[in-house]
């Protein structure tokens, strides 16, 4: 079978990285790219760059990666689905929820493989997070929390941080405990002098009652991405920026020192830190999404779940401004 002919819209910061992997993912040609703004990294090649989505159509492809700023996604994704052309999308998939879920009826309408650019789903110590969970390695899950903070990104000036960052967040935890979100609730902070929050606090429950909690942030100094899962059994530490996972067990030898025995509630147990093979995340997505399209399973996000997760934080933010606890009304 002859490879299936790529293009790329969107040269930037994260478009750059996907015209990287397209060249040395088996299977797949990358033959066009676009990008009004022209070609800032030097990633063509030997390709001409191409203005917008239509002129990427008009070359004929059989896939598509949408990496331009968020409000240009609908528009891009629409067209392409209405060429009949399989297609992830970074994320968020859209501007707003309504958009998201019409974006991903029209992929699914037409039969195509439309999916969104969650990249936390295929980091190592996720992966291998979820399929622990699964087995039940940490008994019954009690809460999953996560940090994402780090300094402001110059890259983004059309959301933020809970559409750009809280995004990652809300998918992975609902991808590694298998179980959408039934209500959450946020605080955001405006520090920087931007129209968009560049801090948000969110405090949920899943439908399968985990708790779950996500600070999130563009105001700290050091870059912290974690993903902290407590359970009757033990914690989880996944640190998706090292792709390490560790587990703290509970003890099962019970402590002689009263007063620290008290304290703690549980007693400490053995730590292990787990080794496994470490591909890069997007590399890997890249070759999902080529799998994908050839008809075999994967852990990519769809366009509906990546609707939902857009409704979860656009619940969050409605609950910042009106200052109570917003249901999400899930359609996913």
């Amino acid at each position: 079978m002859a490879d299936l002919r790529a293009g790329l819209i969107g040269l930037g910061m994260m478009g750059r990285h996907h015209a990287r992997i397209l060249r040395d993912v088996p299977g797949v040609e990358l033959v066009a790219v676009a990008d009004p703004g022209g070609d800032p990294h030097r990633v063509a090649g030997g390709l001409s760059v191409l203005h917008g989505v239509d002129d990427l159509i008009a070359v004929g492809l059989d896939v598509a990666i949408v990496a331009i700023p968020t409000r240009f996604h609908a528009e891009a994704a629409l067209a392409l689905a209405e060429a009949g052309i399989h297609t992830l999308v970074e994320k968020p998939i859209a501007e707003d929820t309504v958009t998201g879920y019409t974006v991903a009826e029209a992929f699914s309408a037409r039969g195509l493989v439309g999916v969104v650019g969650h990249v936390e789903r295929f980091n190592p110590a996720l992966q291998q997070l979820r399929a622990r969970l699964a087995a039940g390695d940490a008994g019954d899950v009690y809460q999953i929390a996560t940090r994402r903070q780090s300094s402001f990104p110059g890259r983004i000036g059309d959301v933020g941080v809970a559409k750009d960052l809280a995004t990652h967040d809300v998918d992975l935890t609902a991808w590694v405990a298998q179980s959408g979100y039934a209500s959450v609730s946020a605080q955001t902070a405006h520090k920087s002098g931007r129209a968009h929050e560049d801090m948000i606090s969110m405090t949920g429950r899943l439908r399968n009652g985990i708790i779950a909690n996500h600070l999130i942030n563009w105001l700290s100094p050091m870059k912290e991405r974690v993903t902290v899962v407590t359970g009757e059994r033990g914690t989880f530490i996944a640190d998706t920026a090292t792709g390490d996972l560790t587990f703290y067990a509970n003890g099962t030898v019970a402590l002689e020192w009263e007063s620290v025995s008290s304290f703690r509630g549980v007693s400490e147990g053995d730590v292990t830190r787990f080794a496994f093979a470490k591909k890069e995340p997007l590399r890997a997505e890249l070759e999902a999404f080529r799998d994908a399209v050839l008809g075999a399973p994967t852990e990519l996000s769809t366009m509906a779940e990546a609707a939902h997760t857009l409704e979860v934080v656009e619940s969050a933010l409605r609950s910042a401004s009106g200052g109570g606890a917003v249901v999400s009304t899930v359609r996913a």
